[in-house]
């Protein structure tokens, strides 16, 4: 279950309930504590919740869940549309580089090319593709990043170095006029090296990305060669014709164009 998906049972558990312990969220999903925990930390992030010693309530005054659910499931299902054009493009037999994003982890999802080699850093990731048994997985050492599932550093970039794949899929935190950006330095630092490598750099991301500056660059928008999105503000249209980037928008109705 992606965590997406486990915010919404916890939304729905409190408006039956009124309130829920972390132990509840254990026993609900089979998760670890830590997880539980993080779960509850997005939900307050987002004000969906008050945190409590050991759980959490619903505010005293709250957005109707039904809302929340609503706006939880647009988003899964815009990243979902992405991951699964992102899917399509990776043909029998290629090897491929995939970051930490979780429309990335969208993609690892609906991959059904045969014989492909992934390469990457996420533990999701490496996750969902260990169902798949044409799909070969290298998973890169390094440290491991607790709260996000990732590895990464000095030895993680150093791996990288050793090898050349046809595609790399990466997502884009933040889209600026400079290039992409990622709130983290050590992930960033990783998605770098997954860029030198490869022959082709797809980024998946959603519209919502767009005039977002974050803490890290990781690229300029020269460097990318495929945007997947679902939908470009107008003002972007020119500046990525500029820097050569093809752009593929997923509709739900007409699917990609």
């Amino acid at each position: 279950m992606y965590q997406e998906e486990r915010l919404i049972a916890i939304m729905q558990y409190l408006k039956e309930h009124h309130r829920i312990s972390v132990q509840e969220i254990c026993d609900l999903f089979q998760v670890s504590r830590d997880t539980a925990r993080r779960d509850l930390v997005k939900l307050s992030e987002q004000n969906a919740i008050i945190r409590t010693r050991g759980g959490a309530v619903l505010p005293v005054v709250h957005k109707e869940i039904e809302s929340y659910k609503k706006r939880l499931d647009l988003k899964s299902e815009v990243k979902s549309r992405i991951g699964k054009e992102a899917a399509r493009r990776i043909k029998q037999g290629e090897f491929v580089l995939m970051d930490t994003s979780t429309t990335v982890q969208h993609a690892a999802q609906f991959l059904q090319a045969e014989d492909v080699v992934v390469v990457t850093n996420s533990i999701d990731i490496a996750d969902i593709l260990s169902n798949k048994e044409r799909v070969s997985i290298h998973l890169l050492g390094g440290i491991f990043h607790a709260h996000s599932r990732y590895l990464y550093g000095a030895g993680t970039v150093k791996k990288l170095q050793e090898y050349h794949v046809d595609k790399c899929l990466m997502g884009g935190g933040g889209i600026a006029e400079d290039g992409i950006y990622f709130p983290s330095e050590e992930d960033g630092q990783v998605a770098q090296q997954m860029i030198a490598q490869a022959e082709q750099v797809i980024v998946l991301a959603d519209q919502t990305k767009f005039n977002k500056k974050l803490f890290f660059k990781v690229c300029g928008l020269d460097q990318i060669d495929l945007l997947i999105t679902d939908d470009v503000p107008d003002e972007w249209r020119e500046r990525l014709a500029e820097a050569e980037v093809e752009v593929v928008r997923v509709n739900a109705a007409h699917g990609a164009k």
